[in-house]
């Protein structure tokens, strides 16, 4: 009984190291708060320089699917992260269900075109990914006003690599007739963002930000920033 769980442990964690899963032209359907998927993409678990957050988001939950589009958006944007900064590790969490549909507790997410995304952090000023390893934990990690985690000050966000993340895939996405359409991060998060060299470039592109989140929204995105990426009308 032993060797049976271990094989199939072994070739789920196989499975999730494949490439991308899904085949077919992909279609979002409605919006991101009411919509649907069709013949998305899974992304893989593991790649050079990312992963997906959560095994069981991963396996049990299935939440690691977006519009093909996306997909390769998203991975055209850390291939070129990579040559930027080839030692860094990305973080993927949340996308959308295999149909999309409602993902509690999210209230977007729902046609394939919305990710959630890890902030880099550093510890002492150096590359931090232990948070890669938290699973559904990392959605409860707390930042203060000047992005340093709560317990313990010597992990802050590294907002100059989030701004070059965000700027990556609005290049890629423009390449791919889509764009990056909205971002939600934690309100007093974006004074940081936006002074660093690369926020202030980010903020001539004209991305739109979140203005305003109602309280219990604004406190879940300090440890990471939502996307909404939009298709660009002909």
């Amino acid at each position: 009984m032993k060797n049976i769980v271990l094989i199939l442990l072994i070739s789920l964690t196989s499975a999730c190291t494949s490439a991308p899963k899904g085949k077919g032209k992909s279609k979002s359907e409605g919006s991101v708060k009411k919509g649907k998927l069709v013949n998305g993409r899974r992304f893989s678990r593991k790649k050079d320089n990312y992963k997906y957050f959560s095994f069981l988001s991963y396996i049990l939950f299935n939440r690691a699917w977006v519009h093909s589009k996306v997909l390769n958006i998203t991975l055209d944007a850390y291939k070129d992260c990579k040559v930027k900064y080839p030692k860094r590790k990305f973080l993927i969490m949340e996308c959308s269900n295999k149909k999309g549909g409602k993902m509690w507790p999210h209230r977007t997410h729902q046609n394939g075109t919305s990710i959630d995304f890890g902030s880099p952090l550093l510890k002492n000023k150096q590359p931090f990914t232990r948070d890669h390893n938290y699973g559904l934990r990392h959605y409860a990690m707390k930042f203060d006003a000047n992005g340093k985690l709560l317990r313990n000050p010597k992990i802050e966000i590294d907002f100059e690599m989030m701004a070059q993340h965000i700027l990556a895939l609005e290049i890629a996405a423009r390449k791919r007739n889509m764009f990056v359409k909205k971002v939600l991060l934690k309100i007093n998060l974006k004074n940081d963002l936006f002074k660093t060299k690369s926020g202030k470039l980010l903020k001539k592109k004209n991305i739109y930000f979140a203005k305003y989140l109602q309280p219990i929204v604004d406190n879940m995105h300090d440890d990471h920033y939502h996307i909404d990426f939009g298709f660009v009308k002909n």
